[in-house]
């Protein structure tokens, strides 16, 4: 893999022919130089205030090399850029054609949308979700408030901003409260879980002190806990790497992920501390994929993520969290436009994986699909999809073995 010091290839060089991808694939004209924005774990800086589980959302430095791997087997040249105060004059000296972007940013309100855009500022292509999406994904109030307007189905909820406004009368016992702004299941545990006014009144009050942002409170769900992928967009079969996974709406439908957190270190909750366990490790959830639910079940899944997705104006990739009410009837709970990406331990790894989709095949329709959007990928002339089909998840399950960090 690159260094920073290796970055004078001309912008001539041939791209290398090994590991290219089938002839069936857009090629660019050139090489890219990618550059792998993320916050490493263990090395970017924390503020000193930040609570205890500050840093759950950054990346290993083994997560970094297996997508730079990924890109370079395709051709291009790939290099880590830390996503640290350095980055704008990293970024105006060495200019990227391209940014494989991973950074959940250091502090802020909208932390996630920090580096998108610097890189607008800066007119350099990047992936994933831009600026808004990042921001509005990262804030789980509004992310509900745009689901609820635009018809999804969401638990009923409320944000504190000082623990002490009125309750509102939509909500009933037992509640669900967190922290407003962040991720990687931050400040869940079995606490989380109230089911009095006083007990929710006290973690109310702690989430403001801990994490210095609102406290949101929702109805809590009791049912089963699912987690659904989201890639493509209307246009991705033009430019994808492999243009035959898409429907005809432009997405591909992924199999359904459970998580059974009964028994974790976090029951009944896929906290942080849950999502940090490895296989055998004691307390570590049950992970499902393909759950054993009935084909209709996976496509309304499916179907109502990719509505979530587009309804906060996410891109190209996605994961979105679902639990069941009581009557079955599931709700979205939040999305994540920045999912984690460790090979064979982040949610969306271990999804593609079932799916048959490769860790370098996940890495490299990400790549294709954020570089389309800046013309660096010339267009088939045809629009490739596959006859629409559903697949069957009934009765296939696969073992606890894996969990994310990100």
């Amino acid at each position: 893999m690159s260094d920073i010091s290796d970055l004078t290839v001309p912008k001539e060089q041939e791209a290398v022919e090994k590991d290219k991808p089938p002839s069936s694939s857009p090629r660019p004209a050139r090489p890219w130089r990618v550059a792998v924005i993320a916050n490493v774990k263990g090395e970017s800086s924390l503020p000193i205030e930040a609570p205890a589980d500050a840093g759950a959302e950054f990346d290993p430095k083994e997560t970094i090399d297996a997508i730079m791997t990924s890109i370079e087997s395709d051709g291009h040249s790939a290099f880590l850029l830390p996503a640290d105060t350095n980055l704008p004059y990293a970024l105006r000296e060495i200019h990227p054609d391209l940014c494989f972007n991973m950074a959940e940013g250091l502090s802020g309100d909208a932390r996630e949308a920090q580096v998108p855009a610097l890189l607008e500022m800066l007119q350099i292509p990047y992936t994933a979700s831009r600026v808004l999406a990042n921001a509005i994904g990262l804030d789980k109030t509004m992310t509900k408030r745009i689901w609820r307007q635009q018809g999804l189905p969401t638990a009923d909820f409320q944000e504190f901003n000082n623990g002490y406004e009125p309750l509102s009368r939509s909500l009933s016992f037992p509640m669900f409260v967190k922290p407003a702004r962040e991720g990687t299941g931050m400040g869940m545990d079995e606490g989380a879980i109230v089911h009095s006014e006083a007990e929710l009144r006290r973690r109310i009050r702690w989430v403001i002190q801990e994490y210095r942002q609102p406290a949101l409170v929702e109805e809590y769900m009791p049912g089963r806990e699912f987690t659904v992928a989201v890639l493509g967009r209307q246009d991705a079969a033009l430019f994808a790497y492999h243009p035959e996974l898409y429907r005809r709406d432009g997405f591909h439908r992924f199999p359904i992920l459970e998580v059974e957190s009964s028994y974790s270190v976090t029951p009944g909750v896929y906290g942080h501390a849950a999502k940090t366990k490895n296989y055998g490790e004691e307390g570590m959830p049950e992970i499902y994929c393909p759950a054993n639910i009935e084909p209709a079940m996976a496509e309304h899944l499916n179907n109502l993520a990719i509505r979530g997705h587009q309804a906060i104006g996410a891109l190209d990739i996605s994961r979105i969290d679902f639990r069941l009410s009581a009557d079955g009837k599931p709700r979205l709970l939040e999305i994540n436009t920045l999912p984690g990406m460790t090979p064979d331990f982040s949610d969306l790894c271990v999804i593609a994986n079932a799916d048959g989709i490769s860790y370098r095949e996940l890495i490299l329709e990400i790549l294709y699909l954020g570089a389309s959007r800046y013309g660096m990928v010339p267009a088939r002339q045809t629009m490739m999809v596959r006859p629409a089909r559903l697949r069957q998840q009934v009765g296939k399950m696969a073992p606890a073995v894996v969990r994310q960090a990100a």
